[in-house]
C-alpha cells in the first residue's frame, strides 16, 4: 500500500461571524469564505454558465461553473470547522509515485488554502491502481478505515473506462462504496474521468462518465465534472488538450493544478450550502471503521 503523504496548513481557524454573504464573484475572498463556512446561513448556490469561467480560478483553469461542478452538502467537514479542528482529507486516485502526480497533494493544499483561508487542512494522498469493479472498492474501505478522514476526494472511473469495465457493474460497486463511506459519517467528493478527444465519441467510455454522475446524484455528494472541464479547456485557444495531459491518461503539472483548483472550488461552494450539523461527528475511536460491514443498497 502506498505510504500517505501529508500536507498541513498551520493557520488557526478563525471564529465565526455572521454578516451578509458577499456576491459570488468574491467566492475566494477570505471574508466571503469564512462567513459562509463558519456561521452564515446556507445559501443555495447554483453554478451559472457565464461563458468566461469561474472568476476565483486562475486564468489557465477557468471553466464556467455549470461545466465544472455540482454542489451538495458536506456535513462532516462543516462539523470539523465548527469544532475548530483540522479538516482531514483522504485524496484517492491518480498516482502517489514520484512524478507529476506526486505534486497533487501540495497543489490541493495550496488551492484549499486560497479557497478556505485560516483553516487547517491535513491531506493524505493515496494512489489507487486498477479498476473499482475488480477490487478497488475494498481497498478504498481499508484506506478509509486507516485514515479516518472527514472527507474523501475520489478520482474515479478513468481506468475502468479504458479497461472497458461493464458500466452497470462499475456503477453498482461505486454506489456501494460511496454509501459505505457516508454511513460512517464521512463526506465524499467524486471526480469523474479524464477527457481526451480520442475518447470523446467512445460510447463505453462515456457510459462510465455518466455512471459517476449518476452515483453522485443518487448519493447526494458533490461532483467535480473533470471530463467537461477538460473538454472546455481543450477547446479554448489553439493549444488543444496536450497542454493539460501527459502520457497514459495522466494529468501533467498544469492539469493537476487546475484539478486541485476545481476540487477546492467545489468544496468551498458545497460548504456554502451546508447547515451547521445539529450534533458533532462521533469520535471514530468509539465507532471503528475496521469492522466488517457492507454498505446499504
Amino acid at each position: 500500500m502506498a505510504q500517505p503523504q501529508q500536507v498541513v496548513t498551520t493557520a488557526p481557524v478563525m471564529q465565526a461571524c455572521r454578516p451578509v454573504l458577499p456576491p459570488r464573484t468574491a467566492l475566494f475572498g477570505a471574508a466571503a469564505i469564512l462567513l459562509a463556512i463558519l456561521g452564515a446561513p446556507a445559501v443555495a448556490q447554483q453554478p451559472a454558465d457565464t461563458g468566461s469561467g469561474e472568476p476565483g480560478l486562475s486564468m489557465e483553469c477557468r471553466v464556467p461553473g455549470a461545466q465544472l461542478y455540482t454542489a451538495a452538502k458536506l456535513g462532516s467537514v462543516k462539523a470539523a470547522l465548527t469544532e475548530n479542528r483540522p479538516i482531514k482529507i483522504l485524496a484517492i486516485g491518480g498516482s502517489a509515485a514520484p512524478g507529476a502526480s506526486a505534486s497533487y497533494p501540495a497543489k490541493l493544499e495550496a488551492a484549499l488554502e486560497q479557497a478556505l483561508p485560516k483553516v487547517d487542512v491535513v491531506i493524505d494522498h493515496r494512489g489507487l491502481p486498477g479498476e473499482i469493479a475488480s477490487g478497488a472498492a475494498e481497498r478504498v474501505r481499508t484506506m478509509v478505515a486507516e485514515a479516518e478522514p472527514d472527507l474523501v476526494v475520489w478520482q474515479v472511473g478513468t481506468h475502468d473506462a479504458i479497461a472497458r469495465v461493464d458500466a452497470d457493474a462499475f456503477a453498482s460497486a461505486l454506489d456501494e462504496a460511496v454509501a459505505w463511506i457516508r454511513s460512517h459519517g464521512i463526506d465524499v467528493v467524486l471526480v469523474d474521468p479524464l477527457y481526451t478527444a480520442s475518447m470523446a465519441a467512445d460510447a463505453d467510455y462515456n457510459r462510465i462518465v455518466e455512471a459517476v454522475r449518476t452515483v453522485a446524484t443518487q448519493q447526494q455528494v458533490p461532483l467535480v465534472r473533470r471530463y467537461e472541464a477538460l473538454r472546455y479547456l481543450s477547446r479554448r485557444g489553439d493549444k488543444g488538450e496536450g497542454h493539460m495531459l501527459g502520457r497514459q491518461f495522466r494529468l501533467n503539472d498544469l492539469g493537476l493544478r487546475c484539478m486541485a483548483e476545481h476540487v477546492a472550488l467545489t468544496i468551498a461552494t458545497s460548504l456554502m450550502r451546508t447547515d451547521v450539523p445539529a450534533e458533532p461527528k462521533a469520535n471514530p475511536s468509539t465507532q471503528p471503521l475496521t469492522e466488517p460491514q457492507r454498505a446499504p443498497g
